[in-house]
């Protein structure tokens, strides 16, 4: 689980430096929003990938992308089993283009359809992106009941 942080002001940030990446002109939120949804599934994010990317496909679900506003920050939360190397960064970027209405809401679902990495919008920059969790398979050699007696508390 991802997110990446967008501050939406003019006033460069303070606190926040280096942890933000600040947008001055205002945002779209509601067109940034429909533009998530459009990609959300099964697809393969090859325009979303880095040229550099090690993956042998580029075959992924997006199990979430949501775009919030809170104050004067937008938080874009991807969800995934796996990401390409830099697909997170790729898609704000492109969300950032949506919510200037430079693309039009259906931009993104366009430039994910190309499979092209030439119809990606620029990479958001590094500030900004949080792994905020990772979420591991239950392991059931950890869960099951002891099967020695003396660790069942027999004596």
């Amino acid at each position: 689980h991802y997110e990446y942080r967008i501050l939406n002001r003019p006033v460069p940030p303070a606190l926040e430096r280096n942890r933000v990446w600040q947008v001055a002109h205002p945002l779209d939120i509601a067109a940034m929003q429909a533009a998530a949804a459009t990609i959300v599934g099964r697809h393969d994010f090859t325009t979303f990938r880095s040229a550099a990317c090690q993956a042998s496909s580029a075959m992924r679900t997006l199990d979430r992308l949501e775009v919030t506003r809170q104050a004067s920050h937008i938080v874009i939360r991807a969800s995934a089993r796996s990401f390409l190397h830099n697909q997170v960064r790729s898609m704000a970027g492109s969300l950032k283009l949506v919510g200037t209405k430079k693309w039009p809401v259906t931009g993104l679902r366009t430039a994910l359809e190309a499979m092209d990495r030439a119809a990606c919008g620029p990479v958001a920059p590094a500030a900004g992106l949080y792994l905020v969790g990772v979420d591991y398979p239950q392991d059931d050699r950890f869960t099951a009941e002891p099967s020695h007696p003396s660790a069942a508390g027999k004596t």
